[in-house]
């Protein structure tokens, strides 16, 4: 059986008088793409932001491949080895697309603050070697050609690659898409579909919260459905389309 990359135990989270999280757990195996579903209001998000560092849990343990890690801050999580994109779409703008993935290699860095400053030759050569890397992303993500356009002049689909390319350039040991197909299009959708095939394929992890739930179905391993606040079932995507409490909670809601 592969390694475990990810293992969250009995994580709880409250916001004022809300319960948005009790007790809920998951374990992530190197190469699997894991998804995290449920109605809204169903305390994925939360979850998400947990596992990421954008919200300190009440409770929990935290281990990624086999380490404790600490979700006290998202620049540490991500140091750990989690990158993550967003809902909402968060790109440096006015940046170039290989400006923005060389944002994300930065985190790997070696050449400290006295390196930018005084422009050394290790300096230099990192730069070029960061920019090489980028390069690679934009066309291992299919929007090579666009490396020299700003951000925000991409397509709605293309600044979803983006993002993953920027998440990539960390080198994770996991990467997490949050709501990734949001506002795509049908032939968009295909496309997304096909790149997080072969970024499982090239061994990498992927923890996916999605809406979409015939992406879910047809992309994960596994997948673990939340309920308020709470885990209903986990399992193969087989196993859980056919569990009672899935089917009330989540398949049987909005025409899905």
């Amino acid at each position: 059986m592969s390694e475990t990359i990810l293992k969250v135990q009995g994580v709880s989270k409250r916001f004022g008088g809300l319960q948005a999280l009790s007790d809920v757990g998951i374990e992530i195996r190197k190469g699997q793409v894991y998804g995290l579903i449920g109605p809204n209001g169903a305390g994925k998000t939360t979850f998400f932001n947990v596992i990421t560092g954008l919200y300190i849990p009440d409770a929990g343990s935290f281990e990624l491949g086999g380490e404790p890690y600490k979700p006290s801050a998202v620049h540490l999580v991500a140091k750990a080895g989690i990158a993550r994109t967003f809902q909402n779409i968060r790109l440096f703008a006015e940046m170039t697309a290989l400006e923005n993935v060389m944002v994300g290699r930065h985190v790997r860095t070696r050449s400290g603050l006295g390196g930018a400053v005084f422009r050394t030759g290790g300096f230099k050569r990192e730069e070029q070697e960061i920019a090489a890397r980028a390069k690679e992303l934009l066309d291992y993500v299919g929007i090579g050609k666009y490396a020299e356009y700003k951000a925000r002049t991409l397509s709605y689909g293309d600044q979803r690659r983006l993002e993953i390319a920027r998440a990539l350039a960390t080198d994770p040991k996991l990467i997490a898409l949050d709501e990734p197909a949001a506002g795509m299009n049908a032939t968009e959708k295909v496309v997304l579909r096909e790149l997080i095939d072969r970024i499982r394929r090239d061994g990498r992890t992927i923890l996916l919260i999605e809406h979409d739930v015939k992406l879910v179905m047809g992309l994960c391993d596994r997948v673990t459905v939340l309920d308020y606040g709470k885990q209903i079932a986990e399992g193969t995507p087989a196993d859980v389309q056919k569990n009672e409490k899935v089917i009330e909670a989540y398949l049987g809601a909005g025409g899905h």
